[in-house]
């Protein structure tokens, strides 16, 4: 699980002193361990950026983010466990 953020926001603050995850939506809730891969523009992130480039095209780089700046991170969500909520889609 991949997320694009800031390094010098609170969240990446928190997560370097406890690296201890959530994340949750409508259908699955799921916790693991963040770890800051760094620069979004650096060589070793080149495969999951240019994923990221293609399947979220539409928003990537809308002006909200700063695909230059060294503090556009890649934050990766190691997944440990996970739980999915049975949900009718259809009501």
């Amino acid at each position: 699980f991949y997320v694009l953020t800031n390094a010098l926001s609170n969240k990446m603050k928190q997560i370097e002193a406890n690296p201890n995850v959530a994340v949750s939506g409508e259908w699955f809730t799921a916790s693991g361990k963040g770890i800051n891969t760094g620069y979004f523009g650096k060589e070793d992130n080149k495969e999951i950026a240019d994923k990221m480039r293609e399947y979220f095209a539409a928003w990537l780089d809308n002006g909200h983010n700063d695909l230059d700046d060294e503090n556009t991170v890649i934050l990766q969500i190691r997944l440990i466990n996970n739980e999915w909520i049975d949900v009718n889609f259809t009501e």
